[in-house]
C-alpha cells in the first residue's frame, strides 16, 4: 500500500471568517464551505454532538488545500495560540511566494507580524510569520 497524494491540511480556528478572508488574502482560493454534523461526523472524528462549519482553499496552482474548521460543538480545550515554533504538533505550513518582501509587507500592513526574521538560505529567502489565531507560514522565494 502506497500513498497516492495528499489531500489537505486541516487547521481547526475559532473565527472562521477571519482565518478565510487571511488565506483568500493572501491569495488562496475559496473552493468550497459549508456546514457538518450528526452522527457520521462524529463516528469520524470519534466526538459526540459535532457541530461545525468548513472552508476548504486552495493554492492558485490547484494543488494545496487547507480545511479550516471553526467547531461550535462540542466545546474544545484551548491551547496557546503563541506556542514557539519548537512545540510539538503541527507548526506551520509552508508557501513558496513570488516577492517575498512585497507579500511580507502586505502581511504586516494587516497586523501580521514575522516571528523572527528574512533570512536567505541556500538558493531561498526565507520566513515564518504568524497569521490568525497564531497559525505559523512559511514564506520562502526561491532566488533566480
Amino acid at each position: 500500500m502506497t500513498i497516492q497524494r495528499m489531500g489537505h491540511v486541516g487547521i481547526v480556528v475559532e473565527d472562521i471568517a477571519a482565518a478565510t478572508a487571511f488565506f483568500v488574502e493572501l491569495g488562496l482560493e475559496l473552493q468550497r464551505k459549508g456546514s457538518v454534523e450528526g452522527g457520521w461526523v462524529d463516528r469520524v472524528v470519534g466526538l459526540k454532538g459535532v457541530r461545525a462549519d468548513f472552508a476548504i482553499v486552495q493554492t492558485p496552482d490547484g494543488y494545496g488545500h487547507l480545511e479550516l474548521t471553526q467547531y461550535h460543538a462540542p466545546a474544545s480545550p484551548t491551547t496557546d495560540p503563541n506556542a514557539p515554533a519548537n512545540t510539538p504538533g503541527l507548526r506551520h505550513v509552508a508557501f513558496t511566494v513570488e516577492d517575498i518582501n512585497a507579500v511580507v509587507a502586505g502581511l504586516h500592513d494587516r497586523g501580521t507580524e514575522l516571528v523572527g526574521e528574512l533570512e536567505r538560505f541556500n538558493d531561498s529567502y526565507v520566513c515564518y510569520v504568524r497569521g490568525p489565531e497564531g497559525i505559523i507560514l512559511e514564506l520562502t522565494e526561491r532566488i533566480g
